[in-house]
């Protein structure tokens, strides 16, 4: 398991349901009844804080915060070339 740490980008794969998959959607395929797609979206967030009961908070591009487990298997610390690929996609924590 990676240890985290304030400031650390972290790349969270948020399942999605919907009629119409967005334009970042992957892994879309359609649900039972062929009414809706369920899919998955990279979410580019910042480790804000580590807390001691196995969490983490992380914070959006627009400022919202979410905890999550530290283990959660959507998640995972970016790796040099996400880095340098979506750059402009991880919130700036000034």
């Amino acid at each position: 398991m990676v240890q985290l740490k304030p400031g650390d980008p972290v790349i969270y794969r948020k399942p999605k349901s919907s009629p119409v998959p967005g334009p970042r959607a992957k892994q879309v395929y359609p649900l039972e009844k062929g009414e809706a797609y369920h899919y998955v979206v990279d979410k580019f967030w910042k480790v804000i804080d580590v807390n001691d009961d196995g969490t983490v908070e992380v914070m959006t591009r627009t400022g919202k915060k979410h905890c999550l487990e530290v283990d959660d298997p959507n998640m995972h610390k970016a790796h040099l070339l996400e880095l340098f690929m979506f750059k402009k996609r991880f919130p700036d924590l000034d």
